[in-house]
């Protein structure tokens, strides 16, 4: 998966004609995600939900830590304007739905099998992440009107899929759901290696985008993660996860999304630079951690287990 991932960056590199059909994407993202959230919502049906509260409550943290460390390392190292740091902000205290999906594959291939009810954490962290950090901005600046960007988040496709995925999972339970696992198990793994082709191209393409601050987002888009991935790891434990399990939490902490907060910085931040945050968040953050974050943190959780 990840040298599909490398095979679609050195295809822009070498600047192939290599290109997936525009609908392909979204098909793919859509069955990922959905996909993700059906088979959290049958672990959800297997397990005690007050062993929830505790990682609840380390998310929660999380969503006001990491976009507030991003914020000031912007702010005080970067030299960047409140609006710019706001929008980066947003992006790594959010959550990368595909990097949480490579997580929860990473894992599974290493037998450490992370709780069920990890895609119920994703939403947890991605909403209130991306409010804090536009909030921070907006209340400064006098503009208190947060509904269009709640109703975009609360409506977007990976809120909708992880979430009604849980609930259909949940409420249909391990019986019901063998009646789709060709499609939502068997062929899970080949749907996130196309993908991750695609999403090598992507990043390879942001890659000529890298002009304004290059040294700064570069040193960011790597130091950023493992600092936020380890803190996520540590909480994690403390909450009684499994290593597994706090691993993935760990890794959705290192990540920087780049479907919501984006879609929600477009509408809160219009005047924000999106050469600075999609390719932070897409060329540096996501390649990153795709090849080395995932590894590194899950090590953190392993050594926070001891």
């Amino acid at each position: 998966m990840v040298l599909a991932f490398v095979l679609g960056f050195v295809a822009v590199l070498v600047k192939s004609d290599l290109k997936l059909p525009s609908g392909l994407y979204t098909s793919i993202s859509i069955y990922l995600l959905f996909a993700i959230g059906l088979k959290g919502g049958v672990a959800l049906s297997q397990s005690n939900l007050s062993t929830l509260a505790l990682p609840v409550l380390a998310t929660l943290a999380l969503s006001v830590i990491t976009p507030t460390l991003a914020y000031f390392v912007c702010r005080k190292i970067g030299n960047l304007g409140r609006v710019d740091s706001s929008a980066l902000a947003a992006h790594y205290g959010s959550v990368s739905a595909v990097t949480f999906i490579a997580a929860i594959t990473f894992a599974q291939l290493q037998n450490l099998n992370p709780e069920g009810y990890l895609p119920a954490l994703v939403a947890i962290l991605e909403i209130p992440a991306i409010l804090f950090a536009i909030g921070m901005v907006m209340k400064k600046e006098g503009n208190k009107d947060l509904r269009p960007m709640i109703h975009e988040l609360l409506t977007g496709k990976a809120i909708i899929l992880l979430v009604g995925g849980l609930l259909i999972g949940w409420i249909s339970g391990p019986e019901q759901i063998k009646q789709v696992q060709p499609l939502f198990g068997d062929l899970f793994k080949g749907a996130l290696t196309i993908f991750l082709l695609e999403m090598g191209l992507v990043a390879g393409a942001r890659i000529a985008d890298l002009k304004e601050s290059k040294a700064f987002l570069i040193g960011m888009g790597i130091l950023l993660p493992i600092v936020n991935g380890a803190l996520g790891a540590y909480l994690g434990t403390l909450a009684g996860m499994s290593v597994g399990g706090a691993g993935v939490l760990g890794v959705m902490a290192a990540s920087a999304s780049y479907i919501a907060a984006p879609a929600a910085v477009r509408i809160a931040l219009p005047e924000a630079k999106p050469g600075l945050y999609l390719t932070a968040a897409i060329a540096i953050t996501f390649p990153f951690n795709l090849v080395l974050g995932i590894p590194i943190v899950f090590e953190f959780a392993k050594w926070f287990a001891k």
